[in-house]
This record gives C-alpha cells, structure tokens and sequence, in this order.
C-alpha cells in the first residue's frame, strides 16, 4: 500500500469511527425525528419521533412501511407513524450501518454491517428477505458500503476502498456474488453510486473538482458527467425518483467540514433538481447530516420522501 493509499483509507476508517463515536454519544442525547416531505408544496410531516438515534429511512414499494436502522439493527415502522418500530430480523448481524438498500420488486433487503466473527471494524453487503431472515454475503472483501441496486434486481452498486484505492472508488458486483468491478479511478472519494429507474445510469457524488458534487455515469462506468455546480455547498447522496424525473441530495455548507466529509450534527439543506439536468431548487433546511438521507427513500408516487432530523437533547 503506498502512503498515499494509506492516507485515504486512514480518513476513511477515522470518519467512520467518528461516525460510531457520534452514534454511541447520540444514543441517549438525541431525538430522531423521522419525517416526510411533500416535493410539490415544500410541506413537512412529522412520521415520528424517537428518543435515540435512528438513520437512513428506505420507503417501501407497496408505500407502506418505512425501514431504517439504529442500533446495528433495521427496523421498520408504518408510514402513518402507528404503533412502534418493527425489528427486523437479521440473524447474526447486529452491526448494520446506515447503508441499506430495498430491491425494485420490494421482496429483499440489502444490508452493509460489519462481520461478527471479525477483530476488527469491517463492512460487508448481505442481501436477506425484506421481512427478516437469514443474511447471504455478497462482497467478498470490506470495505463495502451499499448504495444502490439495479431495477432488474441482478446487481449491487457500492462504495469500496481497496488497496489502490483513490480515496473510495464506486464499485458494482453480480447479487449472486462474484468479481467485483471497479467503475470510478478518479483522485479523492467517489460515494453514494444509485441507479436510475430505467437501468441506463448510475448517479454518485464526488470530489474530484474540489467540493463534494453530484454526478452521473452509465451503467458501465463511461461518460462521467459532473450534474451539479455549486460553488457554495458540498452536494451528498443523489436519489433519483421512481418515474426518473427528480433528483433528491444533501448538501453541507462550503467551509462546515471538509468535502470529503458526511458528519452529524450540522445544518444542511435538501435540494432537488430535474434527472435531465438543470437549475437545482433548494426544497428544506434542517438539522442533521450523516443518516438524514444516506440512502433512497423516495415513495413510490415520486412525490414524497422520508428524511431524518434531528434534535440535540443537552
């Protein structure tokens, strides 16, 4: 490993330990609250709150249910917000991140967490039934953090740092498991790879010109084309619409943290701009960051869509 690989895996696993320090100090000092936001009025709607932390809310193709995690857990709570979360079962792995994907045919559940059996802090991707049941390892080698999955159902897309890594690179592999293929090279992190619903693009974010942008590339990683200019605001996390027509993200302030970074804790905005292209418009602002829209959690009107903010309780 050369020292400049060294370097990017070494900010990689410190922003995830800080990620895990935040979680464990947020546990019992924060107040989650799980809403949704109508993108044609601009209105906000509280589905609930929880005294600890909860992450990355995933909507359901039947529009009923929406999963997060908290914990090491996944859990999912009916959207009207009645009655209390459902553990999901997942068997052995009690360590899932916020990375975590439902399939286009709503029957499977992709998860990233960390191996029990291993010393260290790892992440792999396991895919199991929506309902709970037993996990099957898909990446072979961590880390591996889930963001997307193919509308055929037939392949995941991820964020890996490896060896020869540039600082995180986007990956896609077979959901049968398999070699994995290495789509980004570019200087510095690739992250949050999603595909489009018609299969044709994968959507990501990357800093290669500075700031945290977003930007798309087909499926097979040619013509990468940078989507978003913003000169004031690191841009996270593109979701894309189930009709294809919106683009969702994250954005933190130029300035707030480095753009590299995705932390809790800070004042971030959500924007939203066409799928062809074109002039952004600035939706919400809200307390959060890291876990408020991490992972695609569009209802299946492209209408609406679940969020995370949060409440500092000391």
């Amino acid at each position: 490993m050369s020292i400049k690989d060294f370097r990017w895996l070494t900010v990689a696993l410190l922003a995830f330990f800080f990620s895990l320090d935040a979680s464990a100090q947020q546990k019992n000092s924060v107040t989650s609250i799980l809403e949704v936001l109508d993108t044609q009025t601009g209105e906000r709607k509280v589905v609930k709150e929880f005294n600890y932390l909860i992450e990355a809310p995933n909507w359901t193709r039947d529009g009923k249910w929406i999963y997060f995690n908290s914990d090491g857990l996944i859990y999912k709570i009916d959207v009207e917000g009645k009655g209390n979360a459902r553990l999901v079962d997942t068997q052995y792995l009690n360590k899932c991140n916020n990375d975590h994907v439902l399939s286009a045919d709503g029957k499977w559940l992709a998860v990233s967490s960390s191996s029990n059996a291993s010393s260290g802090w790892t992440s792999y991707i396991y895919v199991l039934p929506v309902d709970g049941g037993t996990p099957r390892l898909v990446t072979p080698y961590s880390l591996s953090f889930l963001h997307g999955w193919s509308p055929n159902g037939k392949t995941l897309a991820y964020c890996a740092f490896r060896d020869d890594s540039n600082g995180g690179d986007i990956y896609t592999i077979p959901i049968e498991g398999g070699d994995e293929k290495r789509l980004t090279d570019a200087q510095g992190l690739d992250d949050g790879p999603e595909y489009s619903p018609d299969g044709r693009y994968i959507w990501f974010n990357s800093v290669r010109t500075g700031l945290m942008q977003v930007w798309r590339m087909n499926v097979d990683g040619s013509k990468q084309t940078q989507m978003t200019f913003d000169e004031e605001r690191n841009a996270w996390f593109p979701h894309v619409s189930p009709d294809g027509k919106k683009v969702i993200y994250l954005t933190y302030r130029k300035g707030d943290l480095a753009p590299d970074q995705h932390l809790p804790n800070k004042n971030v905005e959500l924007w939203m701009m066409p799928a062809r292209g074109g002039k952004p418009k600035m939706m919400t602002k809200l307390f959060g960051g890291q876990g408020t829209l991490n992972t695609n959690s569009w209802a299946p009107d492209s209408r609406h869509i679940a969020f995370v903010s949060y409440r500092l309780n000391n």
